[in-house]
């Protein structure tokens, strides 16, 4: 995605592991007002959510091909601080909140790029899910690597 960037992970207080993505909106991701429309704040969240397993050296598609993970969504949050606007360079950061067996729930940034300034903050919670959708325990090898990236308590 030629859009996308990412860093080295950052310490910060709340989390272990920070991943940073960078992201250019597009006119299209605009509404009348020229505003970035509220529900690609998600889509943002995704990306972040993404890059941050890659950056653990884990590609969501072979978790779920090779492994029969899945981590659905189940609650979502974003709180907005400020607008964005087309052409502005966002940036996407994303750590692990809480992980157990069958639950993780993420934690995302949007701050603007120029000065730092937080756009919006979120939340997802996601179950660990088999092909069926039935709740199933996540894989000793990714529950030892996102507990290592949780803040401690």
């Amino acid at each position: 995605m030629s859009r996308l960037h990412t860093s080295m992970p950052v310490n910060v207080k709340r989390a272990a592991t920070v991943n940073e993505s960078r992201i250019r909106v597009r006119y299209a991701e605009t509404d009348q007002m020229g505003v970035v429309y509220h529900a690609n704040h998600f889509i943002w969240f995704e990306v972040g959510r993404v890059e941050l397993l890659r950056q653990f050296g884990f590609n969501y598609k072979n978790m779920e091909r090779e492994d029969g993970c899945f981590i659905a969504v189940v609650d979502a949050h974003c709180r907005y601080m400020a607008p964005v606007h087309y052409d502005d360079e966002v940036i996407v950061r994303t750590y692990l909140k809480h992980v157990r067996e069958k639950v993780i729930r993420f934690g995302y940034e949007l701050r603007r790029a120029e000065t730092g300034e937080l756009l919006a903050e979120g939340e997802t919670t996601h179950i660990v899910a088999d092909s069926t959708m039935k709740p199933r325990a996540l894989p000793e090898k990714y529950l030892k690597v996102f507990r290592a990236a949780v803040c401690s308590p």
